[in-house]
Formats: structure tokens, C-alpha cells, sequence
């Protein structure tokens, strides 16, 4: 038997995180590095970025930072490109950049529909399709999707956002049977709110969030640091039979 220390190590390890200049992303990136990964670090914003890589810098791992716009389809390509010629092979891919811009139904327009589904869930899955050929190759790896609560119950204004969260669930799924047999787990955390600059924009209006809390048993929102801690154990060695699961981290409001 490994020594717990090993089954939670990511030492060795090259983790590509999306979203990585801001909220979620930043934490996702100072806890794997913390754990021993080498970080890619992908967000469209450079500057942020810098923040980012002086962070994981700081943990003592290398930190390759990509400015890239994943709503350009052709973006995912050009960012492996660069993750191999710096780092070599990724084994890790957190597919965490997302968007939501909150209407109705009625009120929502095709281009802000095409950009959220853009973003979370044809990206997720260019992002895997550019490195699975190398996680095959080197016999494993680990996808973690971050999805959403939101993915299985209704949200009202968030009709996109809820559409492309419940697809990138079944692409989860897909990636499972597709890709398993290489030994590669691919997996979705489905958190509720989770207390971000985004979270606080999207829910920090009016008496919206304590409505909301009210069919929360726990009470309250998520922390970035439950949620990356969640994501480290799906890259981690410890979670080698975890496959094709929606993970939901949400204080109990799917229970009722």
C-alpha cells in the first residue's frame, strides 16, 4: 500500500487549468501546485495571468501562463501546441472557464446563447480532444469538468447557462466510455455558488442570495478552497476508480 502522502501527490504532474487569471481558477492553481504539479496556466487576460504564475511560483513548481480566447475554436490547438513544446505532455486537464449572462428566456439573444455554450461546453471538450491523444499515450490522466448544481435544477435567467452546464455533464459521460479503457477518468464537480468575484456579481444583488440560501440545508456558499480540494483529489492518484461521475458539491440543496 502507498503512503497517503503518494495517493494525494501530484508531483511529477503537468496541470492544464482554463479560467486560471481569476476566482475558481486562481485556487485551482495554487492548490495543485501546492500538491507538486507543474501548472498551464490558461485565461484570456495576461496581466491576471501574471498574478497567477507568481502564485504557483511561489509553491515551487514551474508555472507556464497562455493567453488564449477559448471562445476562438481554433484557440485549443494553438494552446497545446504550446503546453508541448515548453512542458511536454499534459496528464492533467481541469476544464474550468465558464460564463453566464444573466436574462430570461425571452430576453436572452442568439449571440450571448452561442457565446456561453461556446465557452462551457464546446471549449471543454476541444480542450480534451487536443490532449486525450497524449493521456492515451502515456497510458492515463485525469479531466475534471467544472460544472454546476445548476446543470440539474431549473435557475431562472440562466436558461444557456443551465443548458450548457447539463451538456457538459453528458460529455462527461462520453469521455468516460471513450476514454476509460486507456485509463483515463474524466468526471464532473457540480458545486452550487461558489463565493468568487463572478458568484458575487451574478448573486451579490438585492436579497437574491439570501432567497437562495433559504434551500441550502447548509446554509451558506461554497469556498473556492472546497472545490479545488475536491479537484485534487480527481487528479490525484487516490481517485483511480472515480470515473463519469457528477460530483455535486452543494450543501445538500439537491437532497431535498
Amino acid at each position: 500500500m502507498t503512503r497517503l502522502s503518494e495517493r494525494f501527490s501530484l508531483s511529477g504532474k503537468t496541470a492544464v487549468i482554463t479560467g486560471a487569471s481569476r476566482g475558481l481558477g486562481v485556487t485551482l492553481c495554487d492548490v495543485l501546485s501546492q500538491a507538486g504539479a507543474d501548472i498551464v496556466a490558461v485565461a484570456r487576460d495576461e496581466a491576471l495571468l501574471a498574478e497567477t504564475q507568481a502564485i504557483v511560483t511561489e509553491n515551487g513548481r514551474r508555472c507556464l501562463s497562455i493567453a488564449a480566447d477559448l471562445l476562438d475554436a481554433s484557440a485549443a490547438h494553438r494552446v497545446k501546441v504550446r503546453i508541448e513544446s515548453a512542458f511536454g505532455t499534459p496528464t492533467i486537464l481541469v476544464n474550468n472557464a465558464g460564463m453566464s449572462i444573466p436574462k430570461t428566456l425571452l430576453d436572452q439573444s442568439v449571440e450571448e446563447w452561442d457565446s456561453i455554450f461556446a465557452l462551457n461546453l464546446r471549449a471543454p471538450w476541444l480542450m480534451a480532444r487536443a490532449l486525450a491523444p497524449g493521456m492515451i499515450e502515456a497510458r492515463g490522466g485525469k479531466i475534471i469538468n467544472i460544472s454546476s448544481m445548476a446543470s440539474s435544477v431549473a435557475l431562472t435567467e440562466h436558461g444557456p447557462y443551465v443548458a450548457s452546464k447539463a451538456g457538459l455533464n453528458g460529455l462527461t459521460k462520453v469521455m468516460t466510455a471513450e476514454w476509460g479503457p486507456h485509463n483515463i477518468q474524466a468526471n464532473a464537480v457540480c458545486p452550487t455558488i461558489v463565493w468568487t468575484p463572478m458568484g458575487e456579481r451574478v448573486w451579490g444583488v438585492g436579497d437574491k442570495l439570501t432567497r437562495f440560501l433559504e434551500k441550502i440545508p447548509s446554509g451558506r456558499v461554497a469556498t473556492p478552497e472546497e472545490i479545488a480540494d475536491l479537484v485534487l483529489y480527481l487528479a490525484s492518484p487516490a481517485s483511480g476508480m472515480v470515473n463519469g461521475q457528477e460530483i455535486f458539491v452543494d450543501g445538500g440543496y439537491t437532497a431535498l
